[in-house]
């Protein structure tokens, strides 16, 4: 099968899924149409913000489909007369059947984990706010649940011990889209016939891998990556230094990681953190504050002060600390 004669339906809507679509346009794939998010309000006079990958496709002449609904009858409907052969998913919403079952060679998602690790909407944070010092993306057949299709391929990618998820998250970018392009020629290898691709199913490796712990001596922990909330980013000073410097890692620089700040004339602001480090140990209760109110400031971690690097407090940029105290008294 040539690349000309299978038509490619791709799905996606941020950043993180623009250099796969563009490896596939690049590549002289045929990509016939483009699924995105429909066009949301931005900035301060609430604009209409076409999605990245939108721009994308208007920019290189594909045919883009908005829909609000999947499951509405009319985008069922244009998205059929685009005559699929194959759907390719990178960082999207969940798919009715009704989507992901309409092209005869199936549709693929990419994970930003090494899958059957890091199920869910998150996996890129959560794998730096646990402190893993590898992650990857991973390729796999759509079906009924949300991330447990058949694996079709895996590629693994360090964590660095500074690394925070924005670094991590453009690096597997364009990992990701070499995993896209290489999935799509085992379909084009296969001739269409994707009962001829080798798959692995996600069930079996889970019971290998229990097997394979157990004989290590070692438990085997299946981790989610549920959806970040912003309560999910309150910072615990209860937990160790280590811990919140992983946490602070995990959503920097977004969402980012906040607590509540008590100012000297007794107001509460809520103080965004962007980078910490782990000091010297201490026994002042978790969550005490210090600063000298010119260079540093630093709060108590359950076995260690953390001293902040990069600060943001309402109405005001994000910033070095030593910046923020020239002109901010604390």
């Amino acid at each position: 099968m040539y690349k000309q004669s299978l038509r490619i339906v791709f799905m996606g809507t941020p950043d993180f899924a623009v250099p796969s679509l563009d490896a596939l346009v690049s590549a002289g794939y045929n990509v016939v149409g483009v699924v995105t998010m429909p066009d949301k309000p931005a900035g301060r006079g609430h604009r209409l913000q076409a999605s990245p990958v939108k721009e994308y496709a208007l920019a290189h002449g594909l045919p883009v489909l908005q829909p609000g609904k999947l499951k509405d009858p009319d985008f069922v409907e244009a998205l059929r007369a685009l005559q699929p052969d194959l759907q390719v998913v990178v960082a999207f919403r969940m798919l009715p059947e009704v989507v992901w079952g309409m092209p005869r060679c199936g549709t693929f998602n990419l994970h930003a984990a090494l899958l059957p690790q890091y199920r869910g909407a998150a996996p890129l944070n959560w794998a730096v706010i646990n402190g893993d010092t590898v992650t990857g993306a991973t390729t796999f057949f759509l079906d009924h649940n949300i991330d447990t299709g058949r694996i079709i391929l895996k590629d693994e990618l360090p964590i660095g011990p500074d690394d925070t998820v924005g670094d991590v998250h453009d690096r597997l970018m364009a990992l990701g889209a070499g995993l896209v392009t290489r999935t799509v020629d085992l379909v084009l290898d296969a001739d269409g016939d994707i009962s001829r691709i080798p798959t692995i199913d996600q069930e079996t490796l889970i019971a290998d891998l229990q097997r394979q712990a157990e004989a290590e001596g070692r438990a085997f922990e299946l981790r989610p990556a549920p959806k970040i909330f912003r309560e999910t980013c309150e910072m615990d000073w209860s937990r160790s230094a280590d811990a919140v410097r992983n946490f602070v890692r995990g959503l920097s620089p977004y969402p980012a990681a906040w607590f509540n700040l008590r100012l000297p004339s007794g107001e509460n602001v809520v103080a965004k953190v962007f980078s910490v480090t782990a000091g010297e140990e201490t026994s002042a209760p978790a969550g005490t504050v210090e600063s000298d109110g010119k260079t540093f400031i630093r709060v108590a971690a359950a076995d260690r002060w953390v001293q902040i690097g990069e600060i943001q407090l309402p109405g005001k940029k994000r910033m070095p600390v030593r910046a923020l105290l020239n002109g901010f008294r604390l």
